[in-house]
């Protein structure tokens, strides 16, 4: 039976309102809006502090300034008056951002760490599957990789997109590195904010720039939104968490949003679980860092694989027999 009961991400919103004023007429964003007194902030790389129009008129106050968190340091939301910030993750159902922390369709926050070079299924249902490349580094003080989700295999009917981020040496906000493909084929779209690209072969795809560079509004209509975000761990996250960043990869991941609609009780996966009717959340949600395990139930052979464990896409799947160590 199809569910509804979930309330949708609703980061949409902020991607798409922070780059209103780069567009006289940026994509309408899905989803229910963000509270009238915010701000979004992409502070960019090694700029952290940034100076906002946000006056407290009834207190007489001067305008403050805003500071992204150290977990969110390339995009976080700022309430008026008072400059509060909030990373998008710390509110959102269906949010993944940096390593990667996800916010489940039962609104808890849960780290799910993986392992590099390897693709998990974070979505699986029988008409949608949705796996995750991580990529990472090892601190060699830790038992575990850095990993972030550096591109996403969507599968449906029998179609396969894929959503990614470029590897690349020298960040620059500038300069565009998503890379989009339907069905083996390149999706281009102009390097401007609200420009649109849609399927001449699939019903209801769309691919709309939330800004000239770097962010993207996926959208197929009655299935789901993706809202994609590239961006890159700058040197000085980099200094502070010991991630170890080379001059030659600043580890370009997708901080992500998504939507989904009619997903059916038997949802599965690292995420879509989450939205089942009868998820039991047994993560130790008190705790600063809770961590879903269970990797070997969601590793799936390459990206656009419907082999792991949990896997709902189809019939007749054969399990992988790759293991996430």
């Amino acid at each position: 039976m199809a569910s509804r009961r979930f309330v949708v991400v609703v980061v949409a919103a902020a991607l798409v309102a922070a780059v209103a004023a780069q567009s006289s007429s940026p994509p309408p964003p899905p989803g229910v809006p963000l509270p009238p007194n915010y701000h979004v902030i992409s502070p960019g790389k090694l700029k952290r502090n940034q100076q906002l129009a946000c006056n407290d008129d009834k207190n007489n106050q001067p305008s403050c300034m805003a500071k992204c968190d150290r977990r969110c340091p390339n995009q976080c939301i700022v309430l008026c008056p008072g400059c509060k910030t909030f990373c998008m993750c710390d509110f959102y159902p269906g949010v993944s951002c940096g390593d990667p922390r996800f916010t489940g369709g039962d609104g808890n926050s849960f780290y799910f760490h993986g392992k590099k070079d390897q693709d998990f299924c974070i979505v699986s249902d029988a008409d949608l599957h949705i796996n995750a490349h991580f990529i990472g580094k090892r601190n060699p003080a830790m038992s575990r990789d850095f990993t972030w989700i550096q591109a996403l295999g969507i599968r449906f009917a029998h179609h396969r997109l894929y959503v990614g981020a470029q590897k690349t040496a020298t960040w620059s906000n500038d300069v565009d590195r998503l890379e989009l493909a339907l069905d083996d084929e390149p999706v281009r779209i102009p390097a401007e904010a609200g420009a649109r690209w849609e399927s001449a072969t699939v019903a209801g795809l769309t691919v709309t720039r939330t800004t000239a560079a770097n962010g993207v509004r996926v959208h197929l209509a009655g299935v789901l939104d993706i809202m994609a975000s590239v961006v890159p761990i700058t040197e000085e996250d980099s200094r502070i968490h010991n991630y170890g960043v080379t001059k030659d990869d600043s580890l370009a991941h997708l901080d992500l949003g998504f939507r989904f609609h009619d997903l059916t009780g038997d949802v599965h996966g690292v995420l879509g679980q989450t939205y089942r009717a009868d998820y039991v959340n047994r993560l130790s949600v008190s705790t600063s860092m809770p961590v879903m395990g269970g990797a070997p139930n969601y590793v799936s052979s390459d990206i656009f694989a419907t082999d792991c464990a949990v896997a709902r896409f189809g019939g007749g799947i054969s399990m992988v027999t790759a293991k996430a160590y």
